[in-house]
Parts: structure tokens; sequence; C-alpha cells
């Protein structure tokens, strides 16, 4: 027997590991307890099990200690006196009024729950438990109770039914059944008594060893029963996955039907100003990421109800009518949904929960979206200086630490149902994947290489990152910048639709063998466009420095369009926008690429090519292509010190120009040293490649880069010269007045009525300013290259050929003094020939040679002694 506990013991124990690493649930682990040592011994034994958690994991200590007090502080008296009041209301409700079989019914098919202990003397000994979340179905003469499957544990009775994936529970005369609802529990307990007998402690069997993976996973009767729980409205937006969905998991948590919605509103996704939320791109890859989820969600006995917005009134296409309306023919008194953090979709969120709760409808909203919610995110402690820049928002955040990031959570392994579904409409009724017609009647067919580009399901949002993290994670801190080559993780469009949480790709970064710090780093970049967001609503259409709005930018819509269509001239940026327009897609370094050359050399408004982004990248997010236009536009809170260049920037990010030769099939016979120059290709070279200006290929649509890029520094000059207001006469830098918000923070918190704002006192904060711009105001009308701080990047093959040119100079440092060494040696030896009359020693004889090391062309230096000394 001794042994038999210590075993017991140690398994009570493996399974308290699972539950401190997430994969076993607090109730889940008492269950076991329950089942492996008994009560008896669960009560004496279980606080002293958990004891070790009381310094490891507070939170879960506390949380287990709390299910143990509440179970255990139950008495008998009061369970048999809700039994009894709940067995006359159902004696009253179905009539029922014989007593002669109670006995026989009770001992063959009563189940009794883990919570409930108080149980009559005649009842047999081997029971069953139900687990929290279980329903009651009611009917004229037996009570449908759905539990884990425990077949093992059926009785012999011939009046036993089985209904879905639970068992008849039949009570007749005096016997009474109940429910017990209780909001801050994890479900439904069920109570059966058959004795009036109170006296007698209760027996519990120890075959309920089976774990239980997950809360509410049964098929679930009718939620229109008297004393089953009406259905929970689970609210898909921006959430398309079922692994680490907190809304879906505490939707299971209720242990009621559960009713999957999508409700497509496009006007409120699209917000007050001129955003493009949801582009073409974006409305197709989001109908197939819905198609994706509703044939998971029918895998696992559920579907997804399609709805579009509706209402009448001051509620013309609104969510919160239509929720309305399924709480109206759903009976649901409960909607979960994953916060969204778009000022103007949290505004209509924050309406959405307080017109239901005055209805009486709960609505929760859970945080997932990102790793930091960013309306949490404080300044105190760190200040202001510094502000925009990825490293101030990440000592934010250590220094005001929020609620620990936690453990993904497991997918569901079914999802419980209700008896009658709302009605919906099909997924393309609501038109996101509507493709234009021409004239004839005929289809144009754009997305057709998106649909071959990607899989726009969460396997493969998931297959893609285990590749990533298998092969191009170690080639990610170093080459990440190269277009022609895969080694950048393309997860950006299932991060943004949620088909991959930030905190699961979190963890799976930090447990791969290779832990790349820039790739995590990428997180804390997306968590700080909505941090701005929150700060700057109108942050996608209006620059945030007042000096930039009036700059004066080109109104040349030729120019636009070639950009657009790829027909500049400049063969990276139009493999670069062609790439985008067939795949939807382009990495973050060739996104700069194409950005500088709108901006520094068309000199177009950084609002045109947002608007562009957002229409065609699958990863369209208003957040982070908001910020990053304003920063790459000049007017955002952080002034990146560099410019690329459309030539030079093909050194670092395609070097021998396959990618030019994907995208620009037309290029592709040219040398790799012209292929991004093809205007200073020989005549001869070009008719023997078939190019042909302004036929095959586009002219340039400008020629003079230098010249463009002085304007540009000229025009900003200005500007900042005539907005002298919002200039730093000391330190140079641009002054942006401050958000309500940070004003706040700043002045502490006996100024947080903001009391100081609303008396329309404006507070300016320095922000930082790139050093050219500093440079050039001083002298406004001279020219780019005459700028000591000039932020045009040339290119390099690589990071690592940084090194190797440092190593490759050391080297030459040192040969270049033995080469004086040896150069006086050999003028001493030929002063000495002369003098003693001795013919001339023989010439060294040298040769050019290539680094053994390098892999590209462009690391080929001088070598060998030399060849004379005269």
């Amino acid at each position: 027997m001794a042994l038999s506990a210590a075993g017991d013991q140690a398994e009570v124990r493996k399974m308290l590991r699972e539950v401190l690493v997430g994969r076993e649930d607090p109730e889940g682990f008492f269950a076991v307890c329950l089942s492996v040592l008994g009560h008896q011994e669960t009560r004496t034994q279980f606080l002293s099990i958990v004891k070790p958690l009381s310094t490891a994991n507070i939170h879960l200590h506390s949380v287990l200690t709390s299910i143990y007090r509440e179970y255990y502080s139950k008495t008998e008296d009061e369970e048999l006196e809700l039994a009894l009041t709940l067995s006359l209301l159902d004696m009253e409700d179905t009539g029922m009024s014989t007593t002669d079989q109670e006995p026989q019914l009770l001992q063959s098919e009563v189940r009794v729950s883990p919570s409930s202990f108080a149980q009559p003397k005649s009842a047999p000994k081997s029971t069953s438990s139900a687990p929290p979340g279980s329903r009651i179905k009611e009917c004229p003469t037996q009570i449908n109770q759905e539990t884990d499957p425990q077949k093992s544990l059926r009785s012999n009775s011939d009046n036993a039914q089985t209904h879905g994936t639970g068992q008849a529970l039949c009570v007749r005369g005096s016997s009474a059944s109940f429910s017990k609802p209780d909001a801050a529990s994890e479900g439904d307990q069920m109570v059966a008594e058959g004795d009036s007998n109170k006296s007698d402690k209760p027996k519990r069997s120890k075959n309920r060893r089976q774990r239980r993976k997950g809360t509410g996973q049964q098929l679930v009767s009718s939620p229109h029963s008297l004393l089953a729980p009406p259905p929970v409205l689970l609210w898909f937006r921006r959430d398309l996955r079922l692994c680490d969905n907190p809304a879906l998991v505490g939707s299971l948590e209720l242990g009621a039907p559960v009713i999957p919605v999508f409700i497509w509103s496009p006007e409120e996704e699209e917000g007050p100003g001129i955003t493009v939320a949801m582009g073409g791109a974006c409305k197709y890859w989001l109908h197939q990421a819905l198609s994706c989820l509703c044939t998971s969600l029918e895998r696992i006995g559920s579907h997804l109800v399609f709805l579009e917005a509706s209402g009448e009134g001051i509620e013309v296409r609104s969510s919160l009518h239509t929720l309305k309306q399924l709480v109206k023919e759903t009976g649901a008194r409960t909607i979960m949904a994953n916060a969204l953090y778009e000022p103007w979709l949290r505004e209509r969120d924050v309406g959405v929960v307080s017109a239901l709760q005055k209805e009486g409808v709960e609505c929760k909203m859970f945080h997932s979206y990102c790793l930091r919610d960013p309306y949490s995110v404080s300044t105190e402690g760190v200040g202001l200086r510094g502000i925009g820049s990825v490293s101030h928002f990440m000592s934010c955040c250590r220094q005001n630490p929020g609620p620990p990031v936690g453990v993904p959570l497991e997918p569901a392994a079914s999802l419980p149902t209700p008896a009658n579904w709302p009605r919906g409409i099909p997924l393309d009724s609501l038109g996101l994947a509507r493709m234009p017609r021409r004239k004839d009647g005929t289809v144009i067919d754009w997305a057709a290489n998106i649909r071959t580009s990607w899989d726009f399901s969460e396997a493969g949002a998931q297959a893609r990152l285990d590749a990533f993290l298998r092969d191009g994670v170690y080639r990610y801190e170093s080459e990440s910048g190269r277009a022609d080559a895969p080694n950048t993780s393309s997860l950006s469009p299932y991060l943004h639709f949620g088909q991959l949480s930030p905190r699961w790709l979190l963890w799976d970064a930090k447990g791969a063998r290779c832990r790349p710090l820039k790739f995590q780093r990428k997180l804390a970049w997306r968590d700080l466009a909505y941090w701005q967001l929150s700060l700057f609503p109108d942050l996608p259409w209006e620059s945030l420095r007042p000096p930039y709005k009036a700059l004066r930018w080109s109104a040349d819509r030729s120019h636009l369009k070639a950009w657009q269509q790829g027909k500049t001239g400049y063969p990276l940026v139009d493999a670069a926008m062609r790439q985008l327009w067939e795949t939807g897609w382009m990495n973050n370094y060739m996104r700069h690429v194409v950005a500088s050359f709108l901006i520094a050399y068309l000199y177009l408004p950084w609002q045109e090519g947002y608007r562009w982004f957002q229409d065609t990248l699958v990863d369209a997010d208003v957040a982070i292509d908001a910020m990053m236009w304003q920063n790459g536009g000049m007017s955002g809170l952080d002034h990146w010190n560099f410019v690329m260049h459309p030539v030079d920037a093909a050194m670092t990010c395609d070097p021998y120009g396959s990618y030019v030769r994907k995208w620009c099939p037309e290029l592709a016979d040219l040398p790799d040293e012209l292929i991004h120059k093809p205007w200073k290709c020989p005549a001869s070279m070009l008719r023997r490649a078939g190019v042909v200006f302004g036929q095959t290929y586009p002219e340039r649509i400008v020629t003079d880069l230098e010249e463009r890029r002085s304007r540009s520094l000229q025009d900003v000059a200005l500007v900042r010269k005539e907005f002298g207001q919002y200039v730093d006469e000391r330190s140079g830098c641009d002054l942006v007045p401050l958000p309500p918000r940070l004003v706040s923070e700043a002045l502490g918190s006996s100024h947080g009525d903001e009391a100081v704002v609303r008396e329309g006192k404006q507070f300016l904060l320095p922000l930082i300013t790139r050093m050219e711009f500093k440079h050039q105001l001083e002298n406004p009308d001279a020219d780019a290259a005459s700028n000591p701080y000039n932020a045009v990047l040339k290119g390099y093959v690589s990071r690592k050929r940084d090194e190797t040119v440092a190593f490759l100079n050391e080297r030459d440092f040192k040969a270049s003094v033995m080469c004086e060494g040896a150069q006086r040696r050999e003028r001493l030896e030929r002063d000495y020939r002369r003098m003693e009359g001795l013919p001339p020693a023989p010439s060294p004889r040298g040769r050019g040679r290539r680094t053994p090391t390098a892999k590209d062309r462009f690391s080929v230096v001088p070598g060998g002694s030399v060849t004379s000394v005269k």
C-alpha cells in the first residue's frame, strides 16, 4: 500500500509539471488528484503538494488553493437544499408523480460531479464525474447530461440512453437532479441526490484517470433548455485561428454551446480618415483565411456563421446592431472576442460592450493581437527623449512591465454546438474576393499569382514558421536584406490576420537553436507601431511634424503611375513593384528602396505610397504602414538616417541580378555588372540582349538623381526655416506637439486629469532629426553632394563584407610595412652591387590574385609583391 501511495503521489507531481508548462489546466489537475488520491487523501495532502508553487508561481498557487477551498467548503446541507428545490420545480413542470422505481433508477443512472460530494448511503460506490462545463437537457421523462466519454462507468440499466457524447440521466419520483450555475466558476456543476440521509460521507471512485484535454469540448444539446446555459457568441475578427486563441478558450470554459460568428463591416474597419484599412489584396486574403478557418471549425464539429453588418437609424451597418439581432435570435448572454487596437475600432468595441451590458449581455475582450497592450504602455521612469525609436519603446516596457506574456494555449479538440444555429449568409456574399469584369464580361483574375504564392490556412502559417526556424533564421541576422534569397520569414500576413499569434511566434523563436534577437526585435517594432497609432489616431493620413505638411510635393501623376506599375526604368525598383503586384508582398529592405525612390527622387507625397501599399499588400497593416511611411516621408516620430539609392542598393539586396532577372525577364541576358544600370550598356550589348528602351523596357523617368536629391533637401530646409517655431534653436531638432496622454505622464499623477491640456496649453517635444537636415538649415541652397551628413546609402554585398574589408586593411597595412622593409633591403643591395661592380639582382615577378575566401566579385583585392623597383 505504501508503494501504491508513493506511485500515486509521483503521478500527481508529474501532472503538476504539466500544469506549470500550460498543458493542463488547474481544474483538470484538481480532478486528477481526486481521482488518484481519493477524497480524504486529497483533503490532507493537496496543500503540501502545491506548496512549492508558492515561491515558483504565486498566481498558479493561489488559483489551485482557491479551487481546493471552494471544493471542501461546501456542505451537504446546502447541496441537498438546492437539490430538493430544483426537484420540486422539475416535478411541477413535467408532472412526474410516480416514485415506485426510484431506488433502481438511482442505482443505475445517476452520475455525480466531482464538485458534489454529498451522496446518499444507498448510492453505488462506482460513480463518474462530470467535468466543468457539463450540460443538462430537459425532457418529459429524463434529463440528458453530457460528460466526457467514460463508457466504462456506464450502468447496466435498461433505461440508460446515449445522446451525442453524453449519457442519459433519468430521475423519477422524488429524486432530484440539478445544475448549479456559478459565474465565477469554470463551468456548471451537476449534483444528483436520491436519499435524504445527510450523515454519510461521499464515496468516490478512483477510476477517473483519463486526463481532461480541454474545458467544454463536448457536443451540447439545446441551449433553450430550462437548466442548460445559453450559448456563447465567439466573435472572430482578426484572430482567425484555433491555436492560442484566448477568446475561444474563454468560451469553452463557460461550458455552454459556442456559436462562432464573423461580421463584415467595411465602414467600421475604415475609420474616420483615409486609412484604406482593407485594400483589395487584404480583402482577398481575408476571404481565403475565413474559408480555411471555417474548414478547421468543421473538423472539430462546428462551423463559422458569416454576417454582414446592418442596422436601422443611427445604427446603419454597425456590428452592434447585428450582435443585438444575434442575441435576440440565439438567446446568448455572453460574447467573447479578442481586442483590436486601432483607435476607431477600440472606440467601437467600447460602445458595443457598454450597450450590450445595459441589456444584460456580458461582452469580454481578451488581449492577444500584440505582445503588449499599446494602451498600457507608459513612459514613466523613462521620459520622452528618443520617443519613436524601438529602443525607447522597449525601455518603457521594461520600466513599466505589464502582465506576463504567458504560455501559448493549445487548440481545442472540439466545440460544443447549439441545437439551433442562427441564420447566416454565404462567404461569397460578403464580396471580399469579387473580381472586376471587362466590357465583354470576362473576369480579370488579378489574384491568380497570389493564390499560387501563399497557403492561406493556419497550418500554412505554422509550416512557414517551422521552415524558417529550420533554415532561414540562421541567415536572418546578416542577410535579411537579400531579395534574391528566402532569408526572411514571410509571416507578416499571418500575424496581421491573427492566423499566427505573436506569443506563439515569440515562444517558437526563443525555442529555436539559433535565437535571432533581430527577428524577435521585429515584434517590438510591431507593438511600437500600434503604440504610436494609439497616441496619434491621425497617423495614417496626416504628417506628425507640422513643418513637413507644407512641403511642395510633385504633382506629376505619370511618375506615380510608372512607380505603381514597375515602369520607372530602374530595374531594382521595377522588380520590387512587380513582385508586389504579383504576390502582394516584398521584404522589408525592398520596401525601403521603393519608398526612398518615391519620396527622395520622385518627390511624391508619402500618403500616395501608403495608400498603394495598403491596397496591394496582403499584410497591409494600418499602424505599421503608417509609421513606416511617416518615418520614410521625413514626418514621423523617428527620422531614419538613410536614403536607399535605386542603383547602389542592389549591391546589398541583389548583387548578382537574380532578383531583377526573375521579375524583369526582359533584362535577363544583361551581365551582372550592368543589369542594375542598363543605360550604361553598349549598344551592341543591348542589341544582343534584345533590350530596346521605350519598347521592351521603359526609359528612366528621371535621369539626374543627384539633382532630384538636392532639390528634396533644399525644400526641407525651406519649410523648416519658414516654421521656425517648430525647430529647437539650441539642438536643431524638430518639435512636435505632445498628445494629451503623454502630457499627463510627463507632468505626473497630479496632472492626471489633463487639466493643463484642456486649458489649451501646447507642449512641444524635440524629436530625433536627421543630421543632414540640421546642416542644410545653415545653408539651404547647398546641394546634397556638399552635405557632410549625406544620408544616401551606397550599399554593400553583405554585412560580413565590412568585417572582411577591415581584415584586409589590417593585413595590407602589415604588408605595406613589410614591403617598405623589403624595398629598403633591395635598395641597399642594389647600391652595394653597384659599388662592388657586381651585376644587378633579378627583378621579382608579381601577379594579381583573388582572396581565397571571397564569395563575390566585390571582394577581389590586389595582391602579390612589387613587380619592380626603379
